[in-house]
């Protein structure tokens, strides 16, 4: 009885058209996990018409933009917004001396059901990107928020330099996302020393933290040792912290 349930339980897809309905993508999931050693790979599944593409291409690539600044103060072609692009590809018609990677069951099962005009891809996100961020918009702010965002485009274009019109073109938002570990790792702490002039010894610091993981919300608690051998006085003692 359980088998058959988990038998029918459907696989969730995303999916989004163009404009014009020409250029379909299908998604598996909309966030990807960093790993540490490896980042999960962005597959998915293009489904297009080839009536309309007839000559042209169709190209998809994943874009990592960083915003610092709100939208209403992008003024005189100068934005607050660097764009990186990370992993692009031809998707349509397929390269023949583009690596082979294999075809994932969900790929296998879109293809089979949406037919011969359904072609895979497949990105790799390049080591050390930024996970996706979002900062706290201020009262009053309007736009985008500022942080770190990502996205998959696919488009329609004679050549890959060609800037996509927006009718025939797909974009998803996407996410690369860490979770954090489950074990505490070592007390993190930290030992300084400091001479005067004229002063026989020396004044000792020493500061750790309770732990090494704090999570959204928890209160940093911060211990501080002071050994001072030397002849000055300590007037105030003052803690910064940098996230």
């Amino acid at each position: 009885m359980e088998d058959n349930q988990i038998r029918r339980q459907a696989t969730r897809v995303f999916k989004k058209s163009s404009p014009n309905g020409k250029i379909t993508v299908y998604l598996g999931k909309r966030d990807f996990v960093d790993h540490i050693t490896h980042v999960d790979p962005i597959d998915g599944v293009v489904l297009i018409d080839p009536d309309y593409v007839k000559e042209r291409k169709v190209y998809g690539h994943v874009l990592a933009a960083f915003r610092y600044g709100r939208e209403d103060l992008d003024v005189l072609g100068l934005t607050f917004r660097k764009d990186l692009y990370l992993a692009h590809e031809q998707i349509y018609p397929p390269v023949e001396d583009r690596p082979k990677h294999s075809i994932t069951r969900l790929q296998e099962r879109l293809m089979k059901k949406l037919g011969p005009n359904a072609y895979p891809f497949y990105f790799e996100l390049p080591p050390h990107c930024p996970a996706s961020v979002t900062l706290q918009p201020a009262p009053g702010d309007t736009g985008k928020p500022c942080g770190v965002d990502y996205e998959l485009k696919a488009y329609v274009a004679e050549n890959q330099d060609d800037k996509p019109h927006k009718r025939n073109s797909v974009r998803l938002a996407i996410r690369k996302i860490m979770y954090a570990p489950s074990k505490q790792g070592e007390q993190p702490s930290v030992e300084v020393s400091k001479e005067f002039m004229m002063s026989p010894n020396k004044l000792h610091l020493e500061a750790s933290l309770d732990k090494e993981l704090y999570y959204h919300g928890e209160s940093i608690a911060v211990n501080v040792h002071i050994a001072n051998n030397s002849n000055r006085t300590v007037k105030k003692i003052k803690v910064t912290g940098e996230f």
